[in-house]
């Protein structure tokens, strides 16, 4: 008895493993790369962006809650991804919704592109620039009217501009 536990210990381990750690259902990078408009060498990224914004933009790494003076901005302008300079979000789509990145009801048409992120093994929809591919954050189904999304991103995506 004490043999088949183990066996069937090893087994749930194995099966976790295979689901999580192994890679079925995280987002496969290397695979499907898509080629975007604007690209820089990785050494070329790394020289350009801060080191939050590169952990950001080329690694899909998200910043805490909270952290960015781009949260609480509250003038009139224009959002752009600091990777490349598109304009990607504007000042009167944005709104508090209390989660602690900037967040916004609709990006500026064909400017954001989206794709499915297994990362937390579980499906969200990421949001990135549809001219350079830089990761900005992801997008929910829980924003207010008229649109009921709410493009959740990371303020070291973006740079504001005012009017």
């Amino acid at each position: 008895m004490h043999r088949r536990n183990i066996i069937a210990g090893g087994s749930i381990l194995l099966a976790t493993g295979a689901f999580f750690g192994f890679g079925i259902f995280r987002n496969n990078q290397a695979a499907a790369k898509p080629a975007f408009p604007y690209q820089k060498s990785d050494a070329a990224w790394r020289r350009d962006l801060s080191r939050a914004q590169y952990d950001v933009l080329r690694q899909e790494e998200t910043e805490r809650a909270f952290s960015s003076p781009l949260n609480n901005e509250k003038r009139k302008g224009t959002y752009v991804c600091a990777g490349c300079s598109q304009q990607i979000y504007r000042s009167n789509d944005k709104y508090d919704s209390g989660t602690g990145w900037p967040s916004f009801i609709r990006p500026i048409s064909g400017k954001v592109a989206t794709k499915t992120d297994y990362s937390i093994g579980l499906p969200r929809t990421e949001v990135h620039c549809a001219r350079c591919g830089g990761h900005l954050g992801h997008v929910f189904d829980d924003g207010p009217k008229p649109t009921g999304k709410r493009y959740c991103m990371n303020g070291a995506a973006m740079k504001f501009i005012a009017a």
